[in-house]
């Protein structure tokens, strides 16, 4: 398939977005306790006991929240990690 656009260069676009910041955003859910959440934000984001607390009730009172950033090569791993420890979890380009 060919774009009609000359400027279309999709491995280019791929390393463009990749270049960006990305976050990983944590979602308030009905399942995990906030033990669970705090644990793993110190183990996978490597904050302290107090930025994760604070992290959590963010979470828990707004529904969300960007719990980390950095490069996608840095964040994929650690939101695979949440997310096979139950949490919700998704990457987001700044």
């Amino acid at each position: 398939m060919t774009s009609s656009n000359p400027s279309f260069n999709p491995q280019e676009d791929v390393e463009a977005l990749l270049d960006k910041g990305w976050t990983i955003v944590v979602y308030n859910d009905d399942v995990n306790t906030f033990d669970w959440v705090i644990s793993n934000l110190i183990k996978y984001c490597g904050h302290t006991r107090l930025q994760a607390e604070q992290c959590a009730w963010i979470i828990h009172n707004n529904g969300k929240y960007a719990v980390k950033s950095g490069s996608y090569e840095d964040m994929e791993p650690i939101c695979t990690a949440l997310c096979e420890k139950g949490l919700s979890a998704q990457l987001e380009v700044q």
